[in-house]
């Protein structure tokens, strides 16, 4: 059966933030412009797919414009929001004044 995005949008945050960088991903131009503004290399990427900080930094990369922001969560079904608070998810608690 194949998947829709009914199972994205009800997928454990770390795999919709892996969806979300697969679409970002999908798209060469954009998938150039994450790699210039993160710093990563197609390797490194390849290797920490799944790293909490490199999905983190996809999802800010998104929401640094927001029309990416919005096709994403369009296509992966989910509100923008959702992309948003997976973020803040995985950067985990910050420490002020630390």
């Amino acid at each position: 059966m194949p998947n829709t995005n009914q199972d994205v949008a009800n997928a454990a945050p770390d795999a919709l933030a892996l969806s979300a960088l697969a679409w970002t991903l999908s798209d060469p131009a954009r998938a150039h412009r994450l790699l210039d503004l993160t710093g990563l290399d197609p390797a490194s990427l390849r290797a920490r797919a799944g790293d909490p900080a490199v999905l983190a930094a996809t999802l800010t990369f998104l929401e640094s414009h927001e029309p990416d922001l919005l096709a994403c969560a369009d296509a992966l079904g989910v509100p923008a929001a959702t992309l948003v608070a997976i973020r803040a998810q995985l950067e985990g608690p910050r420490e002020w004044g630390a």
